[in-house]
């Protein structure tokens, strides 16, 4: 199937080369071996009836350890009088068990550009995404990947299923209306602003109206999203505001809204280049008028520094950050629980060393500790270091309070990536 995709769009090239002023095909290849490791203990009841730990690992042959494994195809046409016309198709690549394009899930974008700016319209980047990429050293990829970007993952993934399945297609490259969004119309400022740049976007739920009341998947706003970015780049210095909002869930009795919205910068001295991010998320679960159960507002604070350091023709990289859960449940607390929260911590390591402009070597390593993540183990827990990692933990039958909770996780990945 790739074969043939990549004939088809030579022939389509060749066939409108008087129309179009460029076209080009690109891509990474990225294959390494990673190993996951995860450490969970009892908590509660279950510790004090019988004190124990659980230790699971895994070691695969990872396809994106540096970079995304992607094959696209983009292309411009001029249009004259300033004004011309471009697509972007970016698929993702399964390289380790050979799997082709599926879907163009990455990205599938149709553009009008102007002096006026660019007006994009498909399937793309959600606008709060941008800063948890922009600002982490480790590109947002591998075991390395900014926590920030991991945990706000997780609650969008864990949240559409819990609310009536995947949202805008499915989880296909990345979490819908986190990462990327369907359906969306946004219009990005020229590039010739002094350095400032921005855009709004706005993705449609397109549900039908008219049904009955009950059918949550399919009514209301669910699906929708609405977010807006705005920075500033001169020099060495970049700076950027995003927010984002994301309708998860909206019946007659029931609506949910996660709001995101981030603030990150970094600096290149040159001989180092800093970076900086500040985020909140508020899942905001609202029960409307009808409805018997409160409001509850989790929210969950984040910060993250790191830094690269250019070595010859090699590349050093390291990030901190601290994920904190306040719950807004309101929960009982007891002397097994004494609260609702939780915290993440993670740290990560990594060395790229560039064989050529298109080639690199890279190994990476990160370790990750939990507190209290039982509150919340789906977001809070093991997920955050690696999706792939299976978050099972056996809970004995006789425990009826308390049980296994994830504590620490650390893993590393060795691999080579190819750009094209």
């Amino acid at each position: 199937m790739l074969k043939n995709l990549i004939v088809l769009a030579g022939s389509a090239c060749a066939a409108s080369a008087g129309a179009q002023s460029s076209i080009t095909v690109f891509g990474v290849v990225d294959a390494g071996v990673s190993h996951y490791e995860t450490k969970s203990a009892t908590y509660g009841v279950a510790n004090s009836l019988n004190p124990s730990t659980v230790k699971q690992s895994q070691n695969v042959l990872s396809p994106s350890g540096l970079s995304s494994s992607r094959l696209g195809f983009r292309g411009t046409e001029d249009l004259g009088g300033g004004l011309a016309a471009s697509f972007w198709l970016e698929a993702p690549l399964s390289n380790d068990t050979g799997g082709g394009v599926a879907n163009f899930g990455r990205r599938s974008t149709l553009s009008l550009n102007g002096p006026f700016g660019e007006v994009r319209m498909g399937r793309d980047y959600t606008a709060s995404f941008w800063n948890d990429a922009v600002f982490d050293p480790m590109t947002v990829n591998g075991v390395g990947t900014n926590l920030i970007a991991v945990v706000n993952s997780n609650i969008a993934a864990s949240r559409a299923l819990a609310t009536g399945g995947l949202l805008n297609g499915g989880l296909s490259a990345g979490t819908d209306s986190y990462l990327r969004t369907s359906n969306s119309i946004g219009y990005f400022l020229p590039s010739n602003l002094g350095g400032f740049y921005g855009q709004v976007q706005y993705a449609f739920p397109e549900n039908i109206k008219g049904l009955p009341a009950t059918a949550a998947a399919t009514t209301g706003q669910r699906g929708r999203y609405v977010g807006t970015r705005g920075g500033w780049a001169s020099g060495a210095f970049d700076v950027a505001l995003g927010y984002g909002e994301s309708t998860v869930a909206d019946t007659s009795t029931y609506k949910e809204v996660i709001k995101t919205i981030n603030l990150g910068a970094s600096y290149d001295f040159g001989v180092a280049k800093l970076f900086g991010e500040l985020s909140r998320v508020k899942d905001d679960m609202q029960r409307l008028p009808g409805a018997t159960n409160p409001r509850v507002n989790d929210r969950y604070n984040a910060a993250m520094f790191g830094v690269t350091v250019p070595v010859g023709v090699g590349l050093f990289r390291m990030s901190y950050a601290n994920v904190k859960f306040d719950s807004g449940a309101n929960m009982p607390v007891s002397p097994y629980a004494p609260n609702a929260d939780a915290s993440t911590s993670k740290i990560a390591l990594s060395y790229v060393h560039n064989l050529s402009k298109r080639t690199a070597l890279y190994a990476s390593v990160a370790r990750m500790r939990m507190r209290d993540a039982h509150n919340n183990p789906t977001v809070m827990g093991v997920t955050p270091l690696v999706l792939s990692l299976p978050a099972i933990f056996p809970q004995p039958s006789y425990i009826t309070t308390g049980g296994f909770e994830p504590k620490s996780a650390m893993g590393y990945d060795f691999g080579i990536r190819h750009a094209f």
